[in-house]
């Protein structure tokens, strides 16, 4: 294969949406598998939706997920500028070539201001007033300073085909497509100019990127031909879609649910098993594993493993994965990067939380579920005095009432209130009356804690309770069953 380099060219217009995260993962994983090169350029020429901050949003994103970059604004690998408005003057020079050559004129209208402002993309049917004017008209309205846009000029009768690696040659009839703006009146180029000229002249082979661009695929087409540049290899991608409320399928977006990957971060989701998920969101790897690491989906991604299918994001999915890498953190790495998200924890959880942490390791889906997982503790009240009967332990009320009566001495005669103390007091009492230990836990648990779940034992719970605290509820609920 020839020398691969690909590119990654987001917009800096906010967060880095899961589809751009995808889409640089892609081109990363296609250009590390063939020992190519990564290329970050930053597309920044519709300034009107340029968000301050955005671009270092951009670098920390591919930072934090490890998609490392060869070249880029920061990175010159002797292709730049890399920033799109800092390329200004390319443009104007290849544009105005393309007026020389007969594949694009200046155009003139004063309807021009609504399609320049959106970036080129047109919200009404151009009647291409300006395309047969005469030189000599022209140069007369260049000369008194009027505003103007280069337009592509696209041939009419004519078919134009490319061919995309996953779905095949594409044909499309020239005369279904407008003549697109190829420079603004502010001298920028828009999207469906800049990204031909800079993947040209920064000798990308292979572009990777939504099929939502299939359709613009063929004036793209149009351009190599008449720069006669040989096009680079086109791999367009499968839509990520969101489920809606009522089970249909969109394009994901906010309503959806978090769709940044920032915020997926903030949720308490770790990026490896973004990354994971988000990679097999419209590529197969075409084994029966799930779990890859970055390093491993570099060793098998090939552009064959990718689906016309459209994908759908499954937040309980990405749950399933999430939860899977946490259980295998390293605890210690589990109780340092769960640190942040434990803020809104009681206090009495918050001086305990090296143990309280083994609890919650293994029974979260994110971290930021850390809150909601001890929420009961001190959401305790008149519970439902129907859960001290339970059946697979043959307790009824009375029997809990007297299992809790005879346990509150033994526990407040404890001198030191830990987990191993509690338990060995529950176990002699069990032992002595012949109980299974279960059937003494039971009613000690539902005291405590007033819920049949909890993420531990009833020792467990009343050692982050505290003695004084978890006295007071059995005592509590002796007086009620009572």
């Amino acid at each position: 294969m020839e020398k691969v380099r690909t590119r990654f060219a987001p917009s800096p217009t906010g967060y880095m949406h899961i589809g751009n995260l995808r889409t640089a993962l892609y081109a990363y994983l296609f250009a590390k598998h063939y020992n190519g090169t990564f290329v970050l350029r930053i597309e920044d020429t519709d300034q009107k939706r340029f968000v301050p901050g955005a671009t270092e949003i951009i670098y920390d994103t591919l930072k934090q997920t490890h998609l490392i970059h060869d070249e880029g604004p920061d990175k010159d690998g002797g292709y730049g500028p890399y920033v799109q408005s800092e390329r200004k003057s390319i443009y104007k020079e290849y544009a105005e070539k393309l007026v020389e050559s007969g594949h694009a004129y200046y155009c003139f209208c004063n309807n021009n201001k609504e399609e320049d402002e959106n970036d080129g993309e047109q919200t009404f049917g151009y009647n291409r007033h300006c395309r047969n004017l005469s030189k000599e008209e022209v140069e007369a309205k260049l000369a008194s300073g009027a505003p103007y846009v280069i337009r592509q000029k696209i041939p009419f009768d004519q078919t134009v085909t490319f061919h995309d690696e996953v779905y095949g040659d594409i044909t499309v009839d020239t005369n279904t497509l407008d003549d697109q703006i190829l420079l603004k009146s502010d001298g920028l180029p828009t999207y469906n100019f800049c990204n031909v000229v800079d993947d040209h002249l920064m000798a990308i082979s292979h572009v990777m990127r939504g099929k939502e661009y299939i359709s613009s695929t063929p004036k793209y087409q149009l351009l190599y031909n008449a720069f006669g540049w040989e096009s680079p290899k086109i791999i367009h991608l499968s839509v990520i879609m969101g489920k809606n409320a009522d089970g249909t399928t969109s394009k994901l977006s906010k309503r959806h649910g978090a769709v940044a990957f920032n915020q997926l971060i903030e949720d308490g989701y770790l990026q490896e098993a973004i990354i994971n998920y988000i990679a097999l969101l419209g590529w197969s790897p075409k084994q029966e594993r799930e779990f890859f690491t970055l390093d491993e989906l570099t060793e098998i991604f090939t552009a064959d493993g990718l689906v016309k299918t459209d994908a759908v994001f499954d937040y309980k999915k990405l749950d399933w994965f999430n939860n899977a890498y946490i259980k295998n953190m390293p605890h210690d790495d589990f109780v340092a990067y769960s640190q942040k998200y434990i803020n809104d924890l009681p206090d009495y959880i918050k001086s305990k939380w090296e143990f309280a942490s083994t609890l919650a390791q293994g029974r979260i889906d994110k971290f930021s579920d850390i809150t909601n997982l001890f929420a009961f503790l001190s959401n305790y009240g008149d519970f439902d005095l129907a859960l001290f009967e339970n059946q697979k332990n043959k307790l009824d009320k009375a029997q809990s009432l007297e299992i809790l009566k005879d346990m509150l001495p033994k526990l407040e005669e404890l001198k030191e209130w830990n987990v191993e103390n509690i338990n060995a007091e529950l176990a002699k009492y069990a032992e002595a009356h012949e109980y299974k230990i279960g059937k003494v836990m039971w009613p000690l648990r539902i005291a405590v804690t007033g819920n049949v779940v909890t993420p531990g034992g009833s020792a467990e719970m009343m050692y982050l309770l505290g003695k004084d605290e978890s006295l007071k509820r059995i005592e509590y609920c002796i007086e009620r069953l009572k």
